[in-house]
């Protein structure tokens, strides 16, 4: 198992976000997080990349920083929820948050090699980056260009090129699609199926639940912070209550 997350619950003052959630990851495998918006999908992500943590950390003291966070997350057979998110990072798990949030005023080169901070040997950042190139050709084309300019298609691309310059064992993808065209949406998740064919492991949250589904072998529902149902697409779209209460079909 590469992943393990067991009776995560997360409590932002009285507002309870995550509620006593479990769910797993094997190696190799695309799973994907579908539910309503404000099901506590991006928080889960947050939480097992160690952002949650850190946020509570930085605003101890504070109003803000009144944050409990319980249960515990494995990855490769260790506990890391006690971990800093750059210590978390270091092990192969990686996040790629929502709304592509890449460094608007630098290159789209810079910010590619400024996702490689792990790596000290430039030949092996070379090494990475051409992979990244022959995944997103189109970002070897905007090498040079400043990343705000970038179309929503190309930065979403980008923020994926970049979290792989990190060369992640298990990737989590916020919402990828969000604002895409159907045929970018198309193009991005035949990326995203090429990324677990190269053997990494992928955590997908996305709001396109028939993409989704195409995509992963496993599927969780999640509603109000909690787990509600599991399976394939097929499993879960005959499932009348789970598809019309919880996915809106």
């Amino acid at each position: 198992m590469l992943l393990e997350v067991k009776g995560l619950t997360v409590c932002y003052a009285t507002a309870m976000l995550l509620n006593d959630l479990s769910l797993k990851v094997e190696e190799g495998e695309l799973v994907s997080l579908v539910g309503p918006n404000g099901a506590g999908k991006s928080t889960l992500l947050r939480a097992i990349t160690g952002l949650v943590r850190w946020e509570k950390d930085a605003m101890r003291g504070t109003r803000a920083g009144d944050i409990t966070i319980e249960g515990t997350v494995h990855f490769a057979g260790e506990r890391i929820d006690t971990l800093e998110p750059h210590q978390i990072a270091e092990r192969g798990l990686l996040h790629c948050p929502e709304r592509a949030r890449v460094f608007t005023e630098m290159t789209v080169s810079d910010n590619l090699k400024a996702g490689a901070y792990l790596y000290k040997d430039r030949e092996e950042v070379k090494t990475h980056l051409d992979k990244v190139y022959q995944l997103f050709p189109v970002l070897r084309e905007r090498g040079k260009q400043i990343s705000g300019t970038l179309s929503g298609g190309e930065r979403q691309m980008l923020a994926i090129g970049r979290a792989l310059m990190g060369q992640p064992r298990l990737l989590c993808i916020d919402e990828p699609s969000t604002g895409l065209s159907s045929k970018l949406k198309d193009e991005l998740f035949k990326r995203i199926q090429e990324i677990r064919d190269s053997g990494i492991s992928v955590l997908l949250v996305e709001q396109d639940i028939s993409a989704a589904f195409q995509l992963a072998r496993r599927n969780y529902v999640l509603s109000h912070g909690k787990v509600i149902a599991e399976g394939s697409g097929e499993e879960l779209l005959k499932d009348e209550t789970v598809r019309k209460t919880y996915l809106g079909l």
